[in-house]
């Protein structure tokens, strides 16, 4: 009985993992390399 509650406790969590990561909507853009970044990068700044 218990194994059959942790493999269906693991695979029922790998299978919401999966349907979340499919559900992404940045999944379907590819970035080209003449994009502008929807944000300003904060890691460097001017004069530093």
């Amino acid at each position: 009985m218990i194994d059959n509650l942790a493999l269906g406790l693991s695979h029922g969590l790998m299978m919401l993992a999966a349907f979340l990561l499919l559900k992404r909507p940045d999944l379907d853009r590819e970035p080209s390399p003449h994009d502008t970044p929807d944000k300003p990068d904060t890691k460097t700044r001017p004069g530093a």
